[in-house]
């Protein structure tokens, strides 16, 4: 399929650091949450390979905050997640499946407690806003929400606690997996979180203030060449191969929590109200038809611009794949699949069509590594 420019507009929005990375050499661009996320820079491979060496700084701006505070937040922050929040901590971040009123996926934010009535939910590729809109309004919630001005910056890669340590101090590495604090640096206080979409180990900045997040962009490149710091992305090679499951691709409202593996992540037995609670019960129950699974394919390269079929040899459906790319680890094509349930026990194959030529794959556990 051949590439095309991106118009920019309005409704296309760029962010505080987009005149940065285009200098610094991006090569695609995706659409995230109706604004510029980059996609590469110098390749998917050599992207992927630096990541998993050495430290990289991503715009993930894209990764918009929906702000909900006020008398009754907590209680229409737990409405919309299928997981117990009723002993959640200030300081903490909190993985949460978002559902709706029939037990689908909505979302899959972190949730950033902030005080006892004050929450980020740091979302995916959905307008999450207009969900907790109607769901206030609906219930006569007093609450105010809103998308504050916060633009993350991402500091991934094995090196990145050192890099940040040099910027924040050898404090910063005490913090913990999904903890926040806020840490100084000439004169500004920084709201750092250690997470990030990627295996790893990195930090996410959630900067409110455009200058503020400029100058850090640039003070963290100074300061970690002696690092190989690069700009980068989340990289899609290395999200499959650790399963970090993107909303809109992997799953989407079609879907519901136990089919996309989020079991850990639901209390169906818990005291607490949220929306599909019933309905996932009997689901439950009843039991699943479909999982997500991983697969391995036997070619060099893929295209994924829709799901692709996975047929057996009597040409019954096997599944979808929903996302997939080259891994210079596995030598292979590697792929996240929904998988129907005759055919989800591991080793499974089956036939996938790529560019009209028939290749054999197998169906395999998540996470790859």
């Amino acid at each position: 399929m051949k590439n095309f420019p991106i118009s920019k507009s309005r409704r296309l929005r760029s962010t505080p650091y987009t005149d940065r990375i285009e200098s610094q050499g991006v090569s695609s661009y995706t659409i995230y949450n109706h604004m510029l996320l980059p996609a590469t820079f110098k390749s998917l491979e050599a992207d992927y390979l630096h990541l998993k060496k050495f430290v990289q700084v991503w715009d993930v701006a894209a990764e918009r905050q929906v702000e909900i505070s006020g008398k009754d937040s907590a209680e229409l922050v737990q409405l919309m997640t299928c997981r117990d929040l009723s002993k959640s901590k200030v300081g903490k971040c909190y993985y949460a499946p978002l559902i709706d009123h029939n037990g689908l996926l909505v979302n899959d934010p972190i949730i950033n407690k902030l005080a006892e009535d004050k929450w980020w939910l740091s979302i995916a590729d959905s307008d999450v806003i207009f969900f907790a809109k109607g769901l206030a309004a609906g219930k006569k919630f007093e609450v105010e929400i809103n998308e504050p001005n916060v633009n993350i910056l991402a500091i991934q890669g094995p090196l990145s606690d050192d890099l940040m340590a040099k910027l924040f101090g050898d404090q910063i590495r005490q913090l913990k997996f999904f903890n926040f604090n806020y840490y100084e640096f000439k004169g500004r206080k920084y709201f750092i979180a250690r997470s990030g979409w990627s295996k790893q180990g990195g930090f996410e900045v959630y900067v409110e203030d455009n200058t503020a997040g400029q100058d850090l962009y640039d003070y963290l490149f100074e300061a970690g060449k002696e690092f190989n710091v690069r700009p980068g992305c989340p990289n899609l090679i290395e999200r499959i191969e650790g399963a970090l499951l993107s909303y809109g691709n992997d799953f989407d409202n079609r879907d519901n929590p136990l089919e996309a593996n989020f079991d850990r992540f639901m209390n169906l037995d818990s005291e607490v109200n949220f929306l599909g609670k019933e309905k996932l019960r009997k689901i439950r129950e009843i039991g699943i038809n479909r999982k997500l699974m991983g697969v391995k394919i036997d070619h060099d390269t893929i295209d994924m611009y829709c799901e692709k079929t996975l047929i057996d040899d009597e040409n019954n459906i096997v599944g979808y794949v929903r996302s997939a790319a080259y891994s210079p680890t596995f030598k292979k094509v590697i792929g996240i699949a929904m998988i129907n349930k005759p055919y989800w026990d591991l080793k499974t194959q089956f036939k996938i069509d790529i560019n009209e030529k028939i290749f054999v794959g197998t169906v395999c556990d998540l996470p790859f590594i």
